[in-house]
């Protein structure tokens, strides 16, 4: 690597120019971070809470994000993203601890997801070509078994900034699905920008046919989801796909998580839906938002997806500084930490019941009529699950498993 970077400068980039932002500096180990003035009197609010508009110098907190402040931690990869970063440095001799958080936001420079950008720019540059994505499949394996140092650089560029363990890659891809293209920054003409997962040394063979189950439960069940597509594999039930929530044509959103937002870390759960839901309030001011979000907490309860930690639920704002509930992503079967949910419902983490969820929504002032109907719908929607394992190639053993959770 180069000469150490020390200071950073924040831009924001809507889709036609790049905004200033502020600029962030490291001393002595130390994260500052100051808005740029002209910004400030914009009155568009990143992030409201933990980094509200306001002049001087603001030294950031040590914890929970590496010294950085929650907006500026979303658009460093996580899991996958971090893995293959370390993995490039430690072949350059470089130790990743001596890496600063500043170096790791210039990495992810004008292309990360969202809308935010950072310049020195040191993202890694994009091959123009088309991409297979079972021969993809195959470098991301070989990359989990801890070889393949060739490949890492190009997984890299498909990366982007996209969060979560399994890995992933950042596409375009055209209208009928027939072409597909490397998509963290700049598309050909006719291709949108899609998210495309593989899967991890723990996943088996259908864990992208089971995520894209739930997709279409989800949607059955009303919660506002992507664009979802499942491509053919040569070696599995097939790649689980989404399209890309931060992008919208020409223009990019800016995207931030509810653990940034609250400053919440994920791999400490304490956040509870009752949380969200009054975050969601406060954000969006939206009661329509509220019942989004309430909507997503009966489905991951009744679901069984446990994974619902807080950098799964994210919040994306235009250039008017309008906030909504982004679609839900990260949908699947999972057991969570020690087998409890990793979003409490009204307290109760180990077996949230029904009457928790009718508690939840009362709390949030949604009608008994409107919480009765969400609960019967996404009771419906699930009710489908071993039609659609059958359609989909999922094995008979996830089947009855997942099957047994969600009969309960």
């Amino acid at each position: 690597m180069k000469k150490p970077i020390v200071e950073v400068k924040v831009g924001l980039d809507f889709g036609s120019e790049i905004q200033p932002v502020g600029r962030l500096a490291l001393r002595n180990r130390t994260v500052y971070f100051e808005y740029n003035d002209e910004f400030r009197q914009k009155g568009i609010e990143i992030s409201p809470f933990r980094l509200p508009l306001r002049g001087g110098v603001l030294e950031l907190p040590a914890r929970p994000f590496e010294g950085l402040a929650g907006v500026f931690s979303d658009s460093l990869p996580d899991g996958w993203g971090r893995l293959l970063f370390d993995r490039l440095i430690r072949a350059q001799g470089i130790s990743p601890n001596n890496v600063s958080v500043l170096e790791r936001l210039a990495h992810v420079g004008l292309s990360g997801m969202g809308a935010l950008v950072y310049e020195p720019d040191h993202s890694p540059s994009e091959m123009d070509q088309f991409i297979d994505l079972d021969q993809l499949a195959a470098q991301t394996a070989a990359v989990l078994n801890g070889n393949s140092y060739e490949v890492i650089k190009e997984l890299l560029a498909l990366n982007g900034s996209s969060a979560g363990a399994r890995p992933k890659a950042l596409i375009g891809v055209n209208n009928d699905f027939s072409n597909i293209s490397h998509g963290a920054k700049i598309l050909n003409k006719g291709f949108e920008p899609w998210l495309v997962k593989f899967p991890n040394s723990q996943d088996g063979y259908d864990a992208g046919a089971i995520e894209y189950v739930y997709a279409l439960m989800a949607k059955e069940a009303g919660v506002s989801m992507p664009a979802i597509h499942l491509f053919p594999s040569q070696n599995g039930s097939g790649y689980f796909a989404v399209q890309r929530f931060d992008r919208n044509e020409e223009k990019r959103l800016h995207t931030h998580t509810a653990g940034g937002l609250l400053h919440s870390d994920f791999r400490a759960p304490s956040l509870d839906y009752e949380d969200l839901l009054n975050l969601t309030a406060a954000l969006t001011k939206d009661i329509r938002e509220v019942e989004k979000m309430y909507r997503l907490a009966v489905f991951n309860v009744l679901s069984h997806n446990r994974d619902d930690h807080a950098k799964n639920f994210s919040f994306i704002m235009n250039e008017n500084g309008d906030w909504n509930l982004a679609p839900a992503y990260d949908l699947t079967y999972s057991s969570g930490p020690n087998g409890e949910q990793s979003t409490m419902v009204m307290g109760e983490g180990k077996n949230p019941s029904t009457q928790n969820l009718v508690e939840l929504g009362l709390e949030a002032k949604l009608s008994k009529n409107l919480i009765h109907e969400i609960i019967e719908q996404t009771r419906q929607a699930l009710a489908s699950w071993k039609a659609l394992s059958k359609d989909y190639n999922i094995t008979k053993t996830n089947t009855e498993l997942i099957g047994r959770y969600l009969n309960k």
